[in-house]
């Protein structure tokens, strides 16, 4: 086009444009959509003005040509044709000529600057960084959205790159805002990134799909803040400098440091203990409940999905059999075969079972989709192959349970 748009031309082919942007990173990826911008008073006062008509009339001048090129498409208001636009609709084959005019780069220029990015730093990952960086290269390709990429914003993608670099360094249970420091000398600027490296982490590894964000960062030993990780019961942890820790006398619980807990070379429970097997407790609330009713038990909450260093105490545990204690669900089925998988085989499920269910199930809540899916996908994998009775009963009642329903004391 050989003239400028008006401040009203401008202001609809940005927003056009905009929207177009906003499909192609996001999961429409059509390119055949209309793209459509509606005229109102609220997003073109001027436009509307009953004082001055210069701008709504250069703006239909200049829209008219713009039809007459086959850039768009207009309508009128009824009974004010050529007078009062309703909607302007872009022609979606002249998107890259759209974006030319009004010097904003091409979706294809995003792409190929974006892509190239992404190749000169592919050597530098492997494991699921290099799949997640292939993957999105695949998206690009196929001219589909790359998020949590941006085809907008450098910065973020650029930002993104640094913090997967530096995943590398981070060895021992780390704040955000420590990493955040140590990598952009900026306390705060690790924060809007942690969805998107919680997103590509969870996406292309399959130990950790069933995490939410704060798992799958504390998977790469980032948190919030130090983690303690709850006992109840004679613990008695041998650290690597051989230094014994004794927690007996701690009542009713002890928290000790995760950073701790990385140390152990060694987990005894006292002699009255060992008859006893070893709870594993998902969540805080049911882990006090447990110890409240049956304070001779041994205990260990996992806080959820239980942490690497979590997962490092419990294979230091000797002579003690291994029960785990969840939801009944996808979630706590998923926790048992994760320490089964990682800690250790034997490790038996405590209250997860048909008879628990039927007995609380008028607190059951429905399976959603998701959970249907989650949890038929649990049948195929090797290490629940015994809590297939539990799994099928779950989707043929349609129902889960969390374990907080779960009246104690109970007997299985």
């Amino acid at each position: 086009m050989n003239f400028k748009p008006s401040p009203e031309v401008f202001d609809i082919f940005t927003d056009l444009l905009d929207s177009f942007a906003r499909r192609i990173t996001q999961k429409d990826n059509s390119r055949h959509n209309a793209l459509r911008f509606k005229i109102e008073k609220h997003t073109l006062p001027n436009y509307f003005n009953q004082t001055d008509p210069a701008p709504r009339q250069i703006a239909n001048e200049q829209l008219q040509k713009l039809e007459s090129a086959g850039w768009v498409t207009l309508k009128w208001v009824k009974g004010e044709h050529d007078h009062i636009l309703e909607s302007v609709t872009l022609t979606t084959d002249q998107v890259d000529a759209a974006f030319r005019w009004l010097r904003r780069v091409p979706i294809a220029a995003r792409r190929a600057r974006l892509s190239d990015h992404l190749l000169g730093e592919r050597f530098r990952f492997k494991g699921w960084r290099l799949m997640a960086i292939q993957f999105t290269l695949d998206q690009l390709r196929e001219e589909k959205s790359p998020a949590p990429f941006s085809l907008d914003d450098d910065d973020l993608n650029r930002d993104l790159l640094t913090a997967f670099t530096s995943l590398d360094e981070v060895t021992q249970e780390t704040p955000h805002r420590v990493f955040s420091v140590r990598v952009f000398n900026d306390s705060k600027r690790f924060e809007p990134l942690m969805g998107a490296v919680a997103t590509l982490a969870r996406r292309h590894n399959d130990e950790w799909r069933g995490l939410n964000n704060d798992e799958v960062l504390r998977e790469l030993n980032l948190v919030a803040n130090p983690n303690h990780i709850y006992l109840h019961g004679a613990w008695k942890i041998i650290d690597n400098a051989d230094r014994e820790i004794a927690l007996e006398a701690f009542h009713p619980s002890v928290g000790v440091a995760a950073a701790q807990a990385e140390k152990a070379r060694q987990v005894r429970l006292a002699a009255l203990q060992t008859a006893s097997p070893l709870i594993c407790v998902e969540n805080q609330t049911s882990f006090y409940e447990l110890i409240r009713h049956t304070p001779q038990v041994t205990a260990i909450c996992l806080w959820g999905n239980p942490s690497p260093a979590c997962r490092h105490l419990l294979r230091r545990v000797e002579d003690v059999a291994l029960c785990v204690w969840a939801d009944i669900d996808y979630g706590g089925l998923n926790i048992l075969a994760q320490l089964r998988e990682q800690v250790n085989e034997s490790a038996l499920p405590y209250l997860m079972d048909v008879k628990t269910f039927e007995a609380h199930a008028k607190w059951a809540k429905p399976l959603t989709d998701a959970d249907s899916k989650n949890l038929s996908r649990l049948l195929r994998r090797p290490s629940l192959f015994d809590m297939q009775p539990l799994i099928t009963h779950l989707l043929e009642r349609k129902l889960k349970l969390e374990q907080e329903a779960i009246v104690l004391p109970f007997t299985i």
